[in-house]
Formats: C-alpha cells, structure tokens, sequence
C-alpha cells in the first residue's frame, strides 16, 4: 500500500487508466473478431467494419493504449485477409 499523499494519488490514476485502457481493448478485440469473422464469411458489411477496426485502431495507438507498431501489423493483417478473401 501507499504511505504518501502522491503515491496514494498515483495509485488512484493508475487503477482509472488501467481500466480506460482494458475497455478500449475489449472493444478493439471485438471490433477485430467481428471483422474477421465478416471477411471469412464474405459478409457485405465486411467493408464497412474493416473501415471501422482500422479507425478505432488508429485511435487506440494515437491515444497510447496500444504501440505504433502493433496497429501497423493488426491493419496489415487485416488489409492481407480482406484482399485475400472479398477481392477474388
């Protein structure tokens, strides 16, 4: 446990966030299985849900919940299995 005010503080910032980031990450977990699931099953709203994932994934990694680089690999995953499944 935390003996001074700041580290009590701290502790009470970290948990806020914590729980900030973990909803975020659901949310984009989800958003990524739905797409996946759309593209498999060569769904019509394939589309419209890849340009979903692909905007909240840029937020998450410009609101530092995930890194650059993960986004990047998620998007180009995403971008490989769409052109793969809906373009031929």
């Amino acid at each position: 446990m935390p003996n001074t005010k700041s580290a009590k503080k701290e502790l009470r910032k970290s948990t806020k966030l914590t729980a900030y980031n973990k909803t975020i990450k659901d949310n984009l977990k989800n958003l990524i299985k739905k797409t996946r699931k759309a593209i498999e099953a060569k769904d019509e709203k394939a589309k419209n849900l890849l340009e979903q994932t692909l905007k909240a994934l840029d937020k998450a990694a410009q609101k530092g919940v995930i890194k650059a680089n993960a986004r990047d690999r998620k998007k180009s995953r995403l971008y490989l299995q769409f052109n793969k499944n809906l373009k031929s």
